[in-house]
């Protein structure tokens, strides 16, 4: 039975019903996601404290295109509904909004 609160699209076919330890297309692309979002996060680290500005600009671009391959293998994963979204409560939706507009009294310029 389907959670309501999920954000899925249909599983489109082509997978076995019965996991073997084989990878097939979905684990391929989860790993390839899961490198990216790694990669991004160390490059992230890495462009910030570089010191050389043609390492700089060159490590830039190397993010930019790696956040690029993350999200098209996210659409990807999504499209053929192997990637799943929790839908947020109200409630904690409310609580958010709260918890970040307090936050808002402490910036210098309203």
């Amino acid at each position: 039975m389907p959670n309501q609160n999920q954000i899925a699209n249909p599983q489109s076919g082509q997978l076995p019903q019965v996991k073997g330890p084989q990878m097939n297309d979905r684990d391929y692309l989860n790993d390839c996601l899961a490198t990216c979002k790694y990669l991004t996060d160390n490059f992230n680290i890495a462009v910030r404290e570089a010191s050389h500005q043609q390492l700089y600009d060159d490590m830039v671009q190397i993010l930019n295109e790696t956040h690029q391959s993350a999200r098209d293998a996210f659409n990807l994963m999504f499209q053929k509904g192997w990637y799943k979204l929790e839908a947020a409560e109200q409630q904690q939706l409310q609580q958010a909004y709260q918890q970040f507009s307090g936050y808002s009294t402490q910036f210098p310029y309203h």
